[in-house]
């Protein structure tokens, strides 16, 4: 089997794309697999680093603020749109697939288009609640759109969406909540873990750092805190200044390198509410204060977290009403009251699709074998 993967622009198409390769890589152990992404995407580093080889097409979205230099830069985005399917094609012609799956980012246009006028089986996976306007711009043409909520069926065609939910790290399926709070030594306090992403988001981090700095929770709970790279780096002095690294209870550092473990053990999550982070909170069914990114398109953040906290599993804040007071008022609702936590976590898991990986497998195994189902 051979089998073209394209997705790229943020680790939220990437990693997906990565978690359906090791998946029919696991089931296929001489399948040929490629990725296609942009030439200064952060994909080049993750596929790389994967072992997978990448090819590229230069091709990125429309700027929508009104200056000359976004006109004059529309320009060029215009001539990539224009080039970047002949390119595709060329990948295509060079590689010749199977079945070509894309899961995201403007590059996934051009080269699922290319594949479906081939005639090769082709599938898009979406992860978030709300499809993307390159998930809905190629559910025209492809085979199969793989869903990961319910809610996407709305503004899709039914007839070719199958729900998947979105892979995750399979360590997560692994993690023993007993378990990890023992191997951290942790005692019967609630323990609260909280995060902005990767590089961080600073709304967040000046929250979280006057809870800590206010000693709010001082002596009644543990507390994890990573601030992120970028965050981190220009931040690092303060934190040591204002002794917010220094405080009873709290551990506080640039990132989590072992997130499942931290997140099992965890009876609280504060974070954004990117698609495979929902997805994480579900498998292991804990409860969370969403605080989505309202810097993405279309908003969807706000649309997944939305969905998570209709069902029970989560509080919802967005960033304009954020300020440390409301913050630490809702951990305190939450974390002393076991019932309500028990409830929240139940609704989460209810949520979780364990077996994504496997329902994704089935749906590129159909396709290859010439099965539209």
């Amino acid at each position: 089997m051979k089998v073209l993967l394209s997705g790229g622009g943020t680790a939220g198409h990437i990693n997906p794309a990565l978690s359906i390769a090791s998946k029919i890589k696991k089931e296929n152990p001489d399948a040929e697999i490629a990725f296609v992404g942009t030439p200064n995407g952060m994909e080049n580093k993750l596929v790389s680093r994967a072992g997978y080889p990448i090819y590229h097409v230069d091709v990125k979205g429309f700027i929508r603020k009104k200056s000359l230099k976004s006109v004059m830069e529309n320009v060029g985005v215009l001539y990539k749109a224009l080039t970047s399917p002949v390119k595709a094609a060329k990948i295509i012609k060079d590689f010749s697939p199977d079945i070509v799956i894309g899961t995201g980012g403007y590059v996934s246009w051009p080269v699922l288009r290319a594949a479906a006028k081939k005639g090769i089986p082709t599938a898009i996976h979406e992860q978030n609640a709300v499809a993307g306007v390159t998930t809905k711009m190629l559910s025209r043409v492809v085979d199969k759109v793989m869903i990961s909520f319910e809610e996407s069926e709305n503004e899709l065609d039914r007839s070719k969406t199958v729900l998947v939910g979105n892979p995750v790290n399979p360590e997560m399926l692994k993690a023993d909540k007993a378990e990890e709070r023992q191997k951290f030594g942790l005692d019967a306090k609630p323990y609260i873990l909280s995060y902005g992403g990767s590089l961080g988001a600073r709304v967040i981090n000046n929250n979280i750092f006057e809870i800590i700095e206010k000693e709010t929770f001082k002596g009644k709970v543990h507390h994890t805190h990573a601030v992120g790279s970028y965050e981190w780096r220009v931040r690092e002095s303060e934190i040591k200044n204002r002794g917010i690294d220094k405080k009873e209870g709290v551990d506080i550092s640039e990132y989590i390198y072992d997130m499942p473990s931290k997140m099992a053990a965890a009876d609280l999550v504060i974070c954004r509410a990117g698609a495979i982070t929902l997805a994480e909170l579900a498998i292991l069914g804990k409860p969370a204060i969403l605080i989505p990114s309202p810097n993405v398109t279309n908003n969807h953040q706000y649309k997944n977290a939305k969905v998570v906290a209709d069902a029970g599993g989560a509080v919802l804040i967005e960033e304009k009403d954020l300020t440390s007071e409301r913050l630490a008022e809702e951990i305190e609702k939450l974390v002393f009251d076991k019932k309500r936590l028990s409830d929240m976590a139940r609704s989460m898991k209810a949520l979780a699709i364990d077996d994504s990986d496997g329902r994704i497998y089935n749906v590129v195994k159909n396709l290859t074998e010439g099965k539209n189902e």
